[in-house]
């Protein structure tokens, strides 16, 4: 006959290798790889950049590019026009600061040239060679002269201090050249002062 104190005690706890183990945690961390996501720190560009295909995403980084692209073009063509404005500006500039040097030499040179038509400057003498030297300094300076007769008048050019009506002329031309006319590149230092041969009538 059993006794009472064989049998084991059904009580609700449990045995020694029965003990439960602590809670699972259901606000631990999110598996590995995928990050959770931070709901305070979000902005509304972020979760619309995220709801981007990467199609899309794709056609938006080619359009920024273009657009920087044509952005980049347009500030090299500005720069260009730029240096280019600058250029001219500056060698106007230089031109015009020696034509107003060289104003000084043009009484000089018209009094060679007078001599010269008397015959005054003969080869070997002083005079011719300091006239010679005179030349030379306005021509390295890039001074032309310009006026001859038998070229058509030119009111641009010309300053025309007399008019010859003259049979068989069809167009004003230089008929004889008073004072010849002097340029520095594109500064007009001086019109030639001419007589004009018109149409007679």
């Amino acid at each position: 006959m059993a006794h009472k104190d064989d049998e084991q005690p059904q009580g609700s706890g449990a045995g020694p290798d029965e003990t439960t183990g602590p809670e699972e945690n259901t606000s631990g961390p999110a598996p590995s790889g995928e990050q959770a996501p931070d709901a305070e720190g979000l902005t509304i560009e972020d979760i619309l950049g995220a709801e981007q295909t990467p199609e899309a995403a794709a056609e938006g980084a080619s359009d920024k590019e273009a657009s920087l692209l044509i952005d980049l073009k347009r500030l090299q063509a500005e720069y260009a026009n730029y240096r280019r404005r600058t250029e001219e500006q500056r060698e106007r500039e230089i031109e015009r600061a020696k034509g107003e040097a060289v104003k000084g030499l043009l009484p000089v040179m018209d009094d060679l040239d007078r001599a010269e038509k008397h015959g005054d400057l003969v080869e070997g003498t002083p005079f011719a060679a300091i006239g010679e030297k005179v030349r030379a300094v306005a021509e390295r300076l890039g001074v032309v002269s310009y006026g001859t007769a038998g070229e058509p008048f030119d009111p641009q050019q010309h300053e025309a201090i007399f008019q010859a009506p003259t049979p068989g002329v069809t167009q004003a031309t230089v008929l004889e050249v008073v004072e010849v006319g002097y340029r520095l590149g594109s500064v007009e230092l001086r019109p030639a002062k001419v007589v004009v041969a018109v149409p007679a009538e």
